[in-house]
C-alpha cells in the first residue's frame, strides 16, 4: 500500500534531499493527520455539551460550532487549493498541519462555548489538507491509476479512523479534554514529518499563478461544473457530501440518544467504519474495479447508501449499526470512484484548484449539514431512548442518497463522451 509510484510527468526531486515525491510519503502524512482529527470525534459533541443543561441546548450549542468550521473552509479551501497550485502542495499542507495543532490545543483549554466557536473557525479557514492531499496523489498517479491510487489514498483515512476515534474514546473515558491534548502533539508531529521529510510533489512547470479572481470559492465552483465530463456530477458531489455530513455530525450525538452510547462505544462503533474503509479502499477497490466501471460502481455505491442510511436511522439496538457498516461495501467504495472521475477531468495545472473546489463545495455542505441535522435532532432530542424518530437524521440522508442516485443515474445514461475510465491495472 506503499509501494513508490512512477510516473514521469508527475514524480519530480524534492528540495529536501533530493527525494522524489511517492505515495508512501503522502500516505503517513494523511495517516497521521486522520488520527489527530479522529481522536475528537467521539469527544467534541461531549466536550460542547458541559456547556449546555439539556438535550436540546446541546445539538444547538453544536450546530454553532459546526456551522462555524464549513463557513471558514467554505471560503478558506479554494483560496488553499489555488495556492497549492502556485507554490506546491507541501507548504500548504504545513499550514493546515500547524493550524490544527493550534486549534486542538485552545479546544482542550476552552472554557466557554464561544472559544469553541472562534477555534473552529481558524481550524476551518486554516485546513485544506483532504483536498490537497487528492491534488498531491493527482500529480504523481497516471490518469489510469487514480481510482486505485484514490483508493489507497482512502485507505489510509479509514486506518486514521480505525485508530483515532477508538484511541479518543477510550482516553476520552478517562478525561474529556485528554484526547485534545493527544491530537495537537500528533499535528505538530505531522508538521515535523511535513517540514524535514516530506517531499514536494508539483513539478514548477505544473504551477500556474494565484488570482483572487478565480480562488473565491464561487468562481471555482462554476469552474468545477465547467470541466468537460463533470456537468450534473456537482449535485452527486453535493447531495452525496450533505448526506455524508449529516451522517457525521449527527453520530455521536443520535447514538447517545438513542442508544446511551458514550465516548467509548461510539469511539468503538467508528473504528468499525475506519476498519470497513481500509478493507474496501484498500483491497476490495481494484478487485470491484475489475467488476465494475467506476461509472458503474458510483451508480451502485449510492444505491447501498440509500439502504443503509434507512437501516440507521430504524435501528432498534446498538448491533445493527454494526451490522449495516459491514453491509455497506459499495458504499465505501462509491466516494472513491467519482473522486477518480473529477480528477481525470482536470489537467496537471489545475489538480488544486479542482480539489480545492471539490472541497469547497463539501465546505457549503458542511455549513448546511449541521443546520439541517441538528435541527431534526433538536425536534427529536427529548423523545425517549430507543424511539424511532430519533432516526430523523438519518432518513434524510436516505433521501439525500437516492436524490443523488437519480442524478449519478441520469449523467451517466446521457454521457456522450465519459471521461476517461479510472480502472485498476
Amino acid at each position: 500500500m506503499s509501494e513508490p509510484v512512477t510516473v514521469p510527468s508527475g514524480e519530480q526531486d524534492s528540495k529536501h534531499g533530493g527525494r522524489k515525491a511517492a505515495m508512501s510519503f503522502i500516505l503517513i502524512a494523511v495517516l497521521i493527520d486522520m488520527i489527530s482529527i479522529g481522536l475528537i470525534i467521539p469527544v467534541l459533541p461531549p466536550l460542547v455539551g458541559t456547556f449546555a443543561t439539556t438535550p436540546a441546548e446541546h445539538t444547538l450549542a453544536y450546530l454553532a460550532v459546526s456551522v462555524a468550521f464549513g463557513i471558514a473552509n467554505f471560503f478558506g479551501a479554494p483560496i488553499l487549493g489555488a495556492l497549492s497550485d502556485r507554490f506546491g502542495r507541501r507548504p500548504v499542507l504545513l499550514i493546515g498541519f500547524s493550524g490544527l495543532a493550534l486549534s486542538f490545543l485552545v479546544t482542550a483549554s476552552a472554557t466557554a462555548l464561544w472559544m469553541l466557536i472562534v477555534v473552529r473557525l481558524f481550524s476551518g479557514a486554516m485546513q485544506a489538507n483532504a483536498s490537497v492531499a487528492n491534488a498531491y496523489v493527482a500529480d504523481i498517479t497516471a490518469p489510469e491509476d487514480r481510482a486505485k491510487r484514490f483508493g489507497m489514498l482512502g485507505a489510509a483515512f479509514g486506518m486514521g479512523f480505525i485508530l483515532g476515534p477508538v484511541m479518543g474514546g477510550l482516553l476520552g473515558d478517562i478525561d474529556l479534554h485528554l484526547p485534545f491534548y493527544v491530537a495537537g502533539g500528533l499535528a505538530l508531529l505531522n508538521w515535523l514529518y511535513g517540514y524535514f521529510v516530506l517531499p514536494e510533489s508539483l513539478a514548477p512547470e505544473h504551477r500556474r499563478p494565484f488570482e483572487w479572481r478565480t480562488a473565491n470559492p464561487v468562481s471555482s465552483l462554476k469552474k468545477l461544473a465547467a470541466l468537460k465530463g463533470v456537468g450534473t456530477l456537482v449535485f452527486v458531489i453535493a447531495l452525496s457530501g450533505l448526506a455524508q455530513l449529516i451522517l457525521h455530525t449527527s453520530w455521536v450525538i443520535y447514538t447517545s440518544f438513542k442508544f446511551g452510547w458514550g465516548p467509548k462505544e461510539n469511539g468503538l462503533s467508528l473504528f468499525a467504519v475506519g476498519a470497513m474503509a481500509v478493507l474496501v479502499q484498500g483491497f476490495l477497490l481494484p478487485r470491484l474495479l475489475k467488476l465494475f466501471s467506476p461509472q458503474r460502481l458510483v451508480v451502485l455505491g449510492l444505491a447501498s447508501s440509500v439502504i443503509t442510511n434507512f437501516v440507521w436511522g430504524a435501528a432498534t439496538a446498538g448491533w445493527v449499526m454494526y451490522a449495516v457498516i459491514v453491509f455497506n461495501v459499495l458504499g465505501f467504495a462509491a466516494s472513491t470512484a467519482l473522486q477518480s472521475l473529477i480528477s481525470n477531468a482536470a489537467d496537471a495545472k489545475t489538480q488544486g484548484q479542482t480539489m480545492g473546489a471539490v472541497s469547497s463545495l463539501n465546505s457549503v455542505m458542511a455549513v448546511l449539514a449541521p443546520i439541517l441535522g441538528m435541527s431534526l435532532m433538536y425536534l427529536v432530542a427529548e423523545l425517549p431512548k430507543g424511539d424511532w424518530r430519533i432516526g430523523a437524521p438519518f432518513y434524510f440522508c436516505a433521501l439525500l442518497q437516492a436524490a443523488s442516485l437519480f442524478f449519478a443515474w441520469r449523467h451517466f445514461g446521457r454521457q456522450a463522451n465519459p471521461v476517461p475510465l479510472a480502472r485498476a491495472s
